[in-house]
């Protein structure tokens, strides 16, 4: 099969990874792609919103089977205009993609069909946004509802501080359009959870579980981000949390969402919160999570691309869905100031290491050829995947290869994982 993947970060490294590994894949592509991913396939300079260009590509070379990693594509509705050119497409189309595309929707859709949830309400006018602060409860969480690339989310602990995230996001439209509407929801403690699973428009098959680190800062400090880091499995995620949400909320959600005549089919992104009251749906995505896929997708075991084959067939029933007996951590390597301002076009180092290692990996998200030299050119600039018989070796691991690699202004967290330590018991 000829594949082309549309895409140009982390998780899009980490997907044709897993591709070229497929006994399937005869030739890959990757449209626009980055430095790390034309290791593994020819990267085609087209954008991710250059529908036309990349159905036209897609044409030309014959190609089988296109994946569509990003958010902004498919809620653009990329998979449709694939579908309609009568090419084969993974992901889900644009009426279905609003699952993350709209969190007004999602919530409004969990409401209808009791999927748990945090307490919530929509606005369209920040005058009532503000109105409605009056009576609220604090600390609170302030939702742009469109795309905003991980960042559109505001916990704010008093009023002065909402009534500012308000203004950023409705009036000030710092996320765009995305602050057109906007959500306001009752802030939830607990445990988070990632959980990746694969969708035939009526099956869903569960991936292993991972969890995030969103923010910026050790000990969980400072702004939102696309994600520092993560783990897989989740000591956290019990057979107790995966047995509730198997009946409560996975099967749910693909059943509520061919009820609304918007059958899903790809991958969905359940983030979880174990609240005191139980495990409760934090948001929704419409893809596979970055980083979460580079620690999850090497750990699988079954064929990607026979998967993905099967969501689009609507056979995914009869797959077997297998992972490796052990666990991977990620540790983001970003550049300094990020998610804010920072400086790129910084040499990288020591990227050979990785191919002398076993069960490690080094995903590019923002790099870029500049002439013989790879160089950064975003805020995360790798994520350093290394895999160990439990989660603590797998930390110690990875911690140690983010030292192979060197590039001015490079920062990381230091403590992706340091739950684990926490957990110490937990089945």
């Amino acid at each position: 099969m000829k594949v082309l993947i549309v895409g140009s970060g982390g998780r899009e490294h980490a997907i044709a990874a897993s591709a070229v590994k497929s006994t399937r894949l005869e030739k890959l592509y990757c449209a626009p792609g980055n430095a790390g991913i034309a290791e593994y396939a020819q990267c085609v300079d087209i954008g991710v919103m250059e529908f036309d260009k990349l159905v036209a590509f897609a044409k030309k070379e014959s190609i089988d089977l296109v994946i569509v990693g990003m958010d902004e594509p498919l809620a653009g509705g990329l998979v449709d205009e694939m579908g309609a050119a009568g090419i084969r497409t993974f992901g889900p189309r644009k009426n279905a993609a609003i699952l993350e595309g709209s969190k007004a929707f999602s919530k409004d859709l969990m409401r209808k069909y009791n999927i748990p949830t945090a307490g919530y309400r929509n606005f369209t006018d920040a005058g009532k946004a503000f109105e409605y602060l009056e009576t609220a409860k604090f600390p609170i969480v302030l939702k742009a509802d469109g795309l905003a690339m991980g960042k559109g989310v505001l916990i704010c602990g008093a009023p002065e501080e909402a009534r500012a995230g308000i203004r950023e996001i409705m009036l000030d439209k710092k996320f765009g359009s995305a602050g057109n509407e906007m959500v306001i929801e009752e802030f939830m403690t607990g445990r988070e959870v990632s959980v990746l699973s694969f969708v035939d428009g009526k099956t869903i098959k569960t991936m292993t579980s991972a969890q995030d680190h969103k923010r910026a800062g050790d000990g969980d400090t400072g702004l939102n981000t696309g994600g520092m880091g993560t783990f897989s499995p989740s000591p956290f995620y019990t057979k107790e949390v995966e047995d509730f949400c198997r009946r409560h909320i996975y099967q749910a959600t693909v059943d509520a969402m061919a009820a609304e005549g918007r059958a899903f089919k790809g991958v969905i992104f359940f983030g979880l919160m174990l609240t005191a009251e139980g495990p409760k749906v934090l948001e929704y995505n419409a893809r596979f999570g970055d980083p979460e896929a580079q620690v999850v997708l090497p750990r699988m075991k079954t064929d990607l691309i026979e998967v993905m084959e099967a969501c689009i067939d609507g056979t995914l029933d009869q797959v077997e869905l297998e992972f490796e007996d052990n666990a991977a951590v990620c540790v983001v390597l970003a550049s300094d100031g990020y998610p804010v301002k920072y400086d790129k076009g910084f040499e990288i180092t020591g990227l050979e290491e990785f191919k002398k290692h076993e069960g490690y990996y080094c995903f590019h998200a923002g790099t870029r050829f500049d002439g013989n030299r790879i160089v950064t050119s975003g805020g995360r600039v790798l994520g350093i995947t290394a895999k160990g018989k439990d989660l603590k070796e797998a930390r110690e691991n990875a911690y140690a290869a983010t030292k192979w690699v060197q590039f001015e202004n490079k920062y990381m967290r230091h403590d992706i994982g340091k739950a684990i330590d926490e957990a110490e018991g937990c089945d």
